[in-house]
């Protein structure tokens, strides 16, 4: 291949940096452009997308940030192979956004305005999008089983539809809408609520639903309840109707091998909506018994945070990058809680052995984080985290 190639021999048999990756560089490449051949008939330069893929992560061979050295790599390599200055700048976009449509759905509020906006001034184009988005798709089933799943693949279409219809009426949606998918399970917990009944609970393993009326700590709450039953949240979903109606999803799996007891993790929600579960106490304790079970990670990255107020227009994004381990969703949540902050809207993901979890806050007054509390945000997350677990 690097007589064909030569950028190929910094890549041969190059491990990856974490173990979400299953292949080596070189062999991941080649798988993705072997997924991609299947969607060739769904794009219509089906040459650029091949490309594309497989030449995404070459950068991942030479010095800095493998992205930007993608981005120098292939306006170098497409123009060598032939391509026109119009098809070198696609295949360049698509090196430089190879990740974006997967991190803005994972990461981002889809109905937020300014997320929309932001993945159209990055893609700038219909054709150029509907190549990123079989990009994604092909790049994540060669990562490996757990980067592509109906979840991700929901969210990831969803968002190319509207960055889509965007592009084509220049008028990003906003706000939850009834046909997200979402309305039909907040209408079932408002009838739930509305029966008298504290919590509303569905079940459809390793899926759940959970459904409250709205207040400060509740998605830490339920997040701690979870971890109780011995329930790893491997994703998250968040959202609020306008009459204060949240309703929470997530994805699971136990520590145990089983489903929780139904009506015991029924009955803790409910105690925990009415504030009358002693978490700490209970989590504490669950901590000490089972934190031997944990799989030892040879290097562990430090904790990150970052609060973001240009993300949005109408609340502060909080993401936090860190170890996965024993009730770490609670205890970002509850330090967002005891700072006052209410989550709006929240999009959690274990990758591995980390989390990325982000969190739409706005302060008691519905307003973003001043600018002041920034760095007070970070410093309760990360005191959280950094307790014992």
């Amino acid at each position: 291949m690097a007589r064909v190639l030569p950028e190929w021999t910094a890549v041969r048999s190059r491990p990856q940096r974490n173990a979400y990756h299953r292949f080596t560089v070189d062999r991941h490449l080649w798988e993705a452009a072997v997924e991609a051949s299947a969607m060739t008939r769904q794009v219509a330069r089906p040459d650029l997308l091949l490309v594309a893929a497989w030449l995404h992560d070459l950068g991942k061979g030479y010095p800095g940030d493998h992205t930007v050295a993608g981005v120098t790599l292939m306006r170098h390599v497409a123009a060598r192979m032939g391509f026109d200055d119009a098809d070198v700048d696609v295949l360049v976009s698509l090196v430089a956004n190879h990740l974006l449509l997967a991190d803005a759905a994972t990461r981002r509020d889809l109905s937020d305005a300014a997320t929309i906006q932001a993945v159209a001034d990055a893609v700038g184009d219909q054709s150029t999008l509907e190549l990123l988005g079989a990009l994604t798709e092909a790049d994540s089933k060669a990562t490996g089983s757990t980067a592509w799943g109906p979840w991700k693949a929901e969210l990831v279409h969803e968002l190319v539809a509207r960055t889509s219809a965007f592009l084509a009426a220049d008028t990003p949606s906003d706000g939850v809408a009834e046909h997200d998918g979402k309305g039909p399970a907040v209408e079932r917990a408002r009838a739930t609520l509305g029966r008298g009944e504290v919590v509303h609970v569905e079940t459809t393993w390793p899926e759940l639903i959970v459904g409250a009326r709205d207040r400060a700590g509740l998605f830490a709450d339920v997040a701690g309840t979870l971890a109780l039953h011995g329930l790893s949240i491997l994703a998250a979903d968040v959202w609020t109707s306008d009459d204060g109606v949240a309703v929470d999803w997530f994805r699971t799996e136990s520590t145990f091998g089983r489903e929780p007891e139904r009506s015991a993790l029924a009955a803790d929600l409910a105690a925990a909506v009415e504030g009358r579960l002693p978490l700490e106490a209970r989590l504490a304790d669950r901590v000490r018994t089972y934190a031997s079970r944990r799989v030892a990670i040879a290097h562990r990255a430090a904790p990150r945070v970052l609060v973001d107020n240009e993300a949005s227009a109408r609340a502060s994004l909080v993401e936090v990058r860190a170890p996965d381990g024993i009730a770490v969703l609670y205890r970002i949540a509850r330090a967002l809680a005891d700072l006052g902050l209410d989550v709006r809207h929240a999009k959690v993901a274990t990758l591995g052995a980390d989390v990325v979890d982000t969190f739409y806050v706005v302060d008691a007054g519905g307003k973003k984080v001043d600018v002041s509390r920034r760095q007070e945000v970070q410093r309760a997350v990360l005191t959280a985290l950094a307790r014992p677990a």
